[in-house]
């Protein structure tokens, strides 16, 4: 195709190029959208798809034309994109376009590719390894907050304290003084559920009761026109119930899972701790990798990758269309990130071959059934079923590079 084409910016990883497409070139594309047109209309005396391409052309101008400005478009950006020598991260977008009759047409193509880095420092580095001891406080701690999750909750004829549950029919007087029909709401008093003042009024009032005074809105509520404002509050106590706590002995491990006594239980808390403070610590330690590779090896990402992650998370969270901006920039630098990570992780498996086989793969799913205590053919059908295979692949090929580089980079305990 007969095309001028103008770099008119090389930064990074964006590319902008001004693209002039000759008139008369135009005029031939203008040709063969009219003959393509020619095919979908009917005109009366001709027989559907045959009328004659000049006439469709003068019946049809704007049509004619748009067809043949796309035509020319998606065609140039092709001659463009070969001609360049581009490899494209995303779609090119369309600029600043001018096509008026008989006249050349000219638009700016705005491309972003694929990044280019060679990673030529990957040792050297300072890495410290920090790692939380599981000690017998922690250890209690954990074991407590089971303790929390099995508690049974026992309905008291008793005005509610700190820490009880209530169920209660609560209104909040609107701007003329009336008070609403209550909405009913199940509260843990002491959680931050409510606002200090109408968890007072709460207390102050016994199971069936009906209480109502004015309550001050604290000076840090959210709502700023909110904040110092009195109003009238109603509350109906429907019930209050009382958290008991089961005790700690052998019947309550039983209860808990697959454990004979309370000390087999509190072992297995330490070892789950244990393997959670090592995973965190790893976690740590590839973090600091990552960065340090990115400052001695600085590269661009597309911004594309960047928002297709982000629109992914967006989706995942389903976040509502009133908060997504707020989620975007807050996101857009984790993102960012991870992109960066995945390409520095996919760089180096590849160039170092060590990218996970189907062997690997078998052999991380023979782990897995083992652990389960269940076959391996099943266990990798049902992988297979959820679209997991490929995450154990990236897991695998993960642990593979990260083992290559800290053999080139000792870590130091802190």
């Amino acid at each position: 195709m007969n095309i001028t084409i103008t770099p008119t910016e090389t930064a990074g990883v964006s590319r902008r190029l001004q693209i002039t497409v000759p008139a008369d070139t135009v005029a031939s594309y203008e040709d063969q959208a009219a003959r393509k047109y020619a095919t979908q209309v009917r005109l009366p005396g001709f027989r559907p798809g045959k009328a004659p391409p000049s006439m469709v052309r003068k019946k049809f101008p704007e049509a004619v034309r748009q067809e043949a400005i796309e035509l020319v478009i998606n065609e140039a950006f092709r001659e463009a994109i070969e001609r360049e020598g581009l490899k494209l991260a995303a779609q090119p977008h369309v600029h600043d376009l001018k096509s008026e009759p008989g006249q050349p047409l000219e638009f700016e193509l705005h491309c972003e590719v694929r990044p280019e880095f060679s990673l030529d420092t990957l040792d050297g580095f300072a890495l410290t390894r920090t790692e939380t001891p599981v000690n017998d406080e922690l250890v209690e701690e954990q074991l407590e907050r089971i303790r929390e999750q099995k508690a049974e909750w026992t309905p008291v004829d008793e005005k509610a304290t700190e820490g009880d549950m209530v169920t209660v029919l609560l209104s909040t007087a609107e701007a003329d003084g009336t008070l609403p029909e209550g909405k009913e709401y199940r509260l843990v008093l002491g959680g931050g559920q409510a606002i200090p003042g109408i968890e007072e009024l709460v207390t102050e009032t016994a199971p069936g009761a009906t209480n109502e005074r004015a309550v001050r809105w604290p000076d840090d509520f959210p709502d700023e026109s909110q904040r110092g404002v009195s109003k009238l509050v109603r509350v109906v106590v429907k019930d209050v119930k009382r958290k008991a706590l089961p005790t700690l002995d052998d019947a309550f491990a039983r209860e808990v899972g697959d454990f004979d006594t309370i000390d087999a239980l509190r072992a297995a808390i330490r070892m789950d701790m244990g393997e959670h403070s090592k995973r965190e610590s790893d976690a740590d330690v590839r973090g600091q990798l990552i960065k340090q590779i990115v400052e001695s090896n600085p590269f661009d990402v597309p911004k594309a990758w960047v928002m297709q992650l982000v629109e992914g998370y967006l989706k995942m969270y389903g976040v509502p269309d009133a908060q997504k901006q707020t989620f975007v920039n807050e996101f857009m630098p984790m993102a960012e990130n991870q992109v960066r990570r995945d390409l520095i992780i996919d760089t180096i498996a590849e160039r170092e071959s060590l990218v996970a086989s189907a062997a690997d793969v078998d052999a991380r799913v023979e782990e897995l059934a083992k652990a389960r205590n269940a076959d391996p053919g099943q266990v990798y059908a049902q992988l297979q079923k959820q679209g997991r295979l490929q995450e154990i692949e990236r897991e695998v090929t993960e642990e593979r590079v990260f083992g290559w580089l800290l053999e080139k980079n000792p870590v130091t305990a802190a």
